[in-house]
């Protein structure tokens, strides 16, 4: 027993404290704790453990290897209201320097435990934002293996925009060449993400200090699976001298997942009412702070489009606004036949996988990207800030399973106020109208998504790419181990 336990390969996963990157690293640390003789630690709060204690139970009942190790948030004693330990509920983006803050402290707690892991931890899974993670395996002398919930495609992107200086020579509006990729992608500053086009949230120094911790990483674990972005997967290996591993789709290893609620309930009997492949789905995500009028324009490009639909209305602080319209239009009255509003949350990947769901408007978040790939269902993209303009190049001029609503520019986190109405509801529309149509191209899309979805099913299974992936990433953690102990003692 005691052998057993010196040769457990133990995994620190430390995600970063938000739905949209924490939700892929509790997938990725059950596959994890899955693999023979792994055993998996996720670093969060007290409150997130609850948050998502739910999705990992079932796991830890039957037996398996994997467990929060809960540490305390100083949240009140830097300014943040009780119980605020997620990004999305902080209640203004005023707050968002304490909430880094606050993060930035779970270093010395974690450091605090650390000696009393047992087995001692084998090597750090930390998402790439939380930069303290490269001290704390430094210190420790293990390896550090970042995890960017993006693509090879986005990785690949921005390497080559960092080497060039490209977009530094050209107008805000002006298209230019993406260089360096194996397709020729068009782009402008405006659509560029926050490396290169600078909001308040992104220090420039906040940045730099990103990109060095990746840098100075062993490796990086992917979200995506190859056969996706082949020839960016192949580019960005180069790169990164090998050490990439693409093990996603990881939202397909929920999809075996039984718990269901009375609310999701409610979206599935209503699909099941609607014909295969006729519903919108629209959903901006878990961090998107859309403006009301902007999701008035979506309201009405929904119900002149004539699809049935359903839209997931996530207003935060501006709900109130948003209900107000609802009202006063009289919107819901006016399309209860074939409409139906969720608010905050929906069960996505339970809704895009269900027959009736026929495309996805969606504003290009990785994580939504590669849960429509998955599904195999065609996308309407309305990219707002972020990488999500480089997703949607992927999803439309790539793949060919997008059709885009013509947005234009980046919209900063926490500016959407000073953009305005960016988006018209007759563009939404139009480009909802040819995702759904059932001609020529509307077909060839579709049959580009179905088949899409499934080599996504089959990356996962055993002997799937991304399965084979997984176990490549456990041996060269096990090799680094053993090479570790027969070092002579200093």
């Amino acid at each position: 027993m005691a052998s057993e336990t010196i040769n457990q390969l133990h995994l620190l996963l430390i995600p970063l404290l938000a739905p949209g990157h924490t939700i892929p690293m509790i997938e990725m640390a059950k596959l994890l704790a899955q693999r023979e003789n792994v055993k998996v630690t996720i670093v969060t709060t007290p409150v997130n453990a609850i948050r998502y204690g739910p999705t990992l139970q079932q796991h830890i009942n039957s037996g398996l290897p994997v467990c929060f190790l809960e540490l305390p948030l100083a949240g009140v004693e830097n300014g943040l209201p009780e119980g605020c330990e997620s990004a999305d509920a902080l209640p203004g983006l005023h707050l968002l320097p304490n909430f880094s803050v606050a993060v930035d402290m779970l270093q010395h707690r974690l450091e605090e435990r650390f000696e009393t892991l047992t087995p001692r931890p084998s090597c750090i899974l930390s998402d790439k934002y939380m930069l303290w993670s490269a001290d704390t395996a430094a210190k420790y002398k293990i390896p550090r293996i970042v995890f960017d919930g993006m693509s090879c495609f986005k990785q690949l992107c921005t390497h080559h925009l960092y080497a060039s200086n490209v977009y530094n020579e050209v107008p805000e509006s002006q298209p230019f060449v993406l260089p360096g990729l194996p397709d020729r992608i068009e782009i402008t500053k405006a659509q560029l993400p926050l490396e290169f086009n600078h909001s308040p949230i992104a220090s420039s120094e906040h940045l730099k200090r990103v990109r060095e911790t990746e840098s100075k990483a062993y490796g990086m674990v992917i979200n995506s699976f190859e056969e996706l972005e082949q020839e960016y997967v192949k580019e960005f290996k180069k790169i990164k001298g090998g050490k990439v591993w693409c093990i996603g789709p990881l939202s397909l290893s929920s999809s075996n997942d039984s718990s269901i609620s009375v609310d999701d309930q409610r979206a599935l009997t209503w699909l099941d009412s609607k014909e295969p492949g006729s519903v919108v789905y629209a959903s901006f995500g878990s961090s998107s702070q859309v403006i009301p009028p902007q999701l008035i324009e979506l309201g009405l490009a929904l119900e002149a489009s004539k699809s049935p639909f359903i839209w997931v209305i996530r207003a935060g602080e501006k709900a109130q606004e948003v209900e107000k319209w609802l009202l006063e239009s009289q919107f819901e009255d006016r399309v209860k036949d074939r409409g139906l509003i969720i608010r905050d949350w929906a069960p996505q990947v339970l809704i895009l996988s269900h027959p009736s769901v026929g495309g996805f408007l969606t504003h290009c978040g990785w994580n939504s990207v590669l849960e429509s790939v998955s599904a195999g269902v065609p996308m309407i993209t309305w990219p707002m800030f972020a990488e999500q303009f480089l997703n949607e190049k992927l999803v439309v001029q790539v793949l060919g399973v997008g059709v885009g609503v013509g947005a234009r520019v980046v919209v900063h986190w926490g500016e959407e106020e000073k953009f305005g109405v960016t988006v018209k509801s007759e563009d939404v529309k139009d480009a909802i109208e040819k995702v759904m149509d059932i001609g020529i191209e509307g077909n060839e899309r579709r049959k580009k998504a179905k088949v899409l979805g499934r080599v996504a099913k089959k990356a996962t299974e055993e002997g799937g790419s991304s399965h084979c992936n997984l176990t490549l990433l456990i041996q060269d953690l096990r090799e680094l181990e053993e090479v570790k102990t027969q070092e002579p003692m200093s």
